[in-house]
């Protein structure tokens, strides 16, 4: 574990999904960091208005997402929330650079 390094995720489901379906996906992706790493932190926080329109959409719900993980990781997960729909905008930081 002591090569793990510490990631902060912040991504934001569509929010025209029923809230059962918004809730599955953070639980998709909740359980598929905890699988590679450790989850430190999960704030939630909900349904926000865009600056501008992103792919016809207003708003989102945002989450943030802080974890330890392998340095390999990150490219694995941003693969994974390039290919789900739901997902309107991600983003994946390093905190220890």
């Amino acid at each position: 574990m002591n090569n793990f390094a510490e990631y902060e995720v912040m991504f934001v489901v569509d929010s025209a999904l029923e809230a059962e379906e918004v809730t599955n996906v953070v639980e998709k992706f909740k359980s598929l960091i905890s699988s590679h790493g450790e989850i430190k932190n999960i704030d939630e926080w909900g349904k926000r208005k865009f600056a501008y329109p992103i792919n016809h959409k207003t708003e989102g719900n945002y989450y943030i997402i802080t974890f330890t993980a392998p340095p390999q990781f990150p490219a694995e997960l941003e693969r994974i929330f390039r290919i789900t729909d739901s997902i309107v905008r991600f983003l994946i930081i390093n905190k220890n650079k």
